[in-house]
């Protein structure tokens, strides 16, 4: 199956572009930002993640100012996005530690750096795992990074990209080598678009889908019905 994975790769690229589009890779927000709307958008839907991550925008005109008030104040502007307390916590925690270190309240200075040298950086903050380090470095650094959230990881299954056991963190690791790095951001957001309206968790349109045919899975549920 593995020297057939990049041609595989390329059919797949191919027929997610005619259904949802090309994406030109833009840069969503300063590091800090995406770091920190990646940490709101954990264990929540993305209405409700964007929605807490606008009240506290809202609330605050800078990052400095969120580290400066009280926990409990966090805690209320990002109510809307669920496990308020903790995230609340964590986000105080790492604009503490970003400011101690640094002596300012931004990440900026991630730009200069290289890639496995701000994966190491980011990994240090209690509550940044893969998938979020992967987030500040696909959209605000335009790195080659691929976030697998549980879109990716479902039809990455599916398809064969990767085995049935393998977790997030694997999974990344396999579809950053091979899908290639300028397709990477198109790949990702294409992918949890299909995922999103048709390679649903619970009764997958297969009959619908433009990647059945690549799709053992898809071949497999549609012999159900």
């Amino acid at each position: 199956m593995k020297s057939n994975l990049p041609a595989k790769i390329r059919v797949i690229f191919i027929k997610l572009e005619k259904s949802y589009g090309k994406k030109r890779w833009v840069v969503h927000s300063d590091p800090l930002s995406e770091l920190i709307a990646t940490i709101l958008s954990q264990n929540t839907s993305d209405f409700n993640s964007h929605r807490a991550y606008l009240s506290l925008r809202s609330r605050f005109k800078t990052w400095d100012q969120v580290r400066k008030a009280h926990v409990r104040i966090i805690t209320n502007a990002i109510k809307s996005g669920g496990l308020a307390d903790i995230k609340a916590n964590r986000i105080k925690v790492i604009l503490n530690q970003i400011y101690e270190e640094n002596g300012k309240t931004n990440l900026n200075f991630l730009k200069r750096w290289s890639t496995e040298k701000i994966r190491e950086y980011l990994r240090r903050f209690q509550g940044v795992g893969e998938k979020t380090i992967a987030c500040v470095l696909l959209f605000s650094l335009r790195r080659p990074a691929l976030p697998v959230d549980t879109h990716v990881l479902r039809l990455s299954r599916r398809l064969g990209l990767v085995s049935e056991k393998t977790d997030a963190g694997k999974a990344e690791l396999i579809l950053e080598k091979l899908v290639p790095p300028q397709q990477i951001y198109q790949f990702h957001l294409n992918l949890i678009e299909h995922g999103r309206k048709i390679c649903k968790a619970t009764n997958p349109l297969c009959r619908e889908c433009v990647l059945l045919n690549n799709c053992n899975y898809g071949k497999n549920h549609m012999k159900l019905f």
